[in-house]
């Protein structure tokens, strides 16, 4: 029975931690759903309407017993405060209007800008090269925008211009592969076990083709780092150019694979 119970007690322990993996990435989408500036941005144009609301139907009560006092209804009194109260009411509407008006502009800007695409789940094989890109593609932003700066006067606009064209185009085509490994993964898992071998093999070769293609958006980032490093050298339009029609080509290379 000890045997049995060894096994059954790893199974169990196997399974409890792809719960808590599950569980953990959910949490986390969940947390960054709500955090997220688009959810912020609706949650205080929801808040702003509810209080609109409430002048407005302030501001009709008031003018109900404006209009009783303007017929005689009701006393000079009433229809005194009421005038005051719909002057500082309309004042507090009108504000709360142009503070939707401002939140609302500032979804529009939002969803004019590009949403960033979510990490795979820590289970898939594209997590890992996935967390490596993006953490180059903050790096390679900085260190562009370094060399893009009047005090380096050595290094070429256009050139700095052609490896940030050349960067999104490769993280564009690496999240491609990574989207169409995480598809097979998805198949894998589903498929019958003996048709699992061509998928498992097609997910060993998608992530080969992923670390590849995050291998080479990394060496335009050391190259970046390496003309930033010795921004006074004789040809730093070279070192950078290398690097930059490298991984154009390698870019190229995984469009062409992923179709």
């Amino acid at each position: 029975m000890e045997p049995r119970r060894k096994v059954a007690g790893e199974i169990a322990q196997v399974i409890g931690g792809q719960l808590q993996g599950q569980i953990a990435d959910q949490v986390k989408r969940r947390y960054a759903a709500w955090n997220d500036p688009r959810a912020k941005l609706d949650r205080r144009y929801r808040r702003s309407s509810r209080v609109l609301t409430f002048w407005l139907i302030v501001l009709a009560l008031l003018a109900v017993v404006g209009t009783l006092t303007l017929v005689g209804a009701l006393g000079a009194a009433p229809g005194v405060v009421a005038a005051l109260g719909f002057a500082g009411t309309s004042v507090l509407a009108v504000r709360t209007n142009l503070k939707m008006r401002g939140i609302d502009a500032e979804r529009r800007q939002l969803e004019a800008a590009p949403t960033p695409e979510p990490l795979p789940a820590r289970s898939s094989a594209a997590r890992q090269p996935m967390e490596r890109l993006e953490d180059a593609q903050d790096t390679l932003r900085e260190l562009l925008r370094q060399l893009d700066s009047a005090a380096l006067t050595s290094i070429p606009t256009d050139s700095v211009e052609q490896a940030r064209a050349t960067g999104a185009e490769a993280a564009s085509a690496i999240r491609a592969v990574s989207r169409q490994l995480q598809a097979v993964e998805r198949a894998r898992d589903t498929a019958p076990p003996l048709d699992r071998a061509p998928l498992v093999e097609g997910v060993r070769r998608l992530r080969a083709q992923l670390d590849e293609g995050v291998d080479g958006y990394c060496g335009l980032v050391a190259a970046a780092g390496r003309v930033l490093a010795e921004s006074t050298a004789s040809n730093p339009r070279q070192v950078l150019g290398d690097a930059t029609d490298h991984l154009a080509g390698l870019a190229s290379a995984l469009r062409e694979l992923s179709r």
